[in-house]
């Protein structure tokens, strides 16, 4: 991570690419269409979680705290964003 301003923006990207996918979802299998807003629901509700911890770092005056809570969030990002799109993956097998 180079900064903080690189990080909130790929965590506009990753999110936003759920939010097309399951738009583009709910286009090609209007039966699934239910089910992929709620995958949306909770995408922008994981994405205010983020952004609030993104926000808020702990111990903002030792470098090494706050690079640890960075690291943390990114991962988060990435295992979280790697669940949607694998709930998303199953709404298109069935």
């Amino acid at each position: 991570m180079a900064n903080l301003r690189n990080l909130k923006k790929d965590i506009e990207y990753l999110i936003s690419e759920v939010l097309s996918d399951c738009y583009t979802v709910a286009y090609l299998y209007p039966d699934k269409k239910e089910t992929a807003m709620e995958i949306i629901g909770d995408a922008v509700v994981f994405r205010n979680k983020i952004f609030e911890r993104t926000n808020k770092p702990d111990g903002k005056n030792d470098k090494k705290l706050v690079k640890v809570h960075y690291k943390s969030i990114n991962k988060d990002l990435l295992t979280g964003v790697d669940e949607f799109f694998k709930r998303i993956s199953e709404l298109t097998k069935k």
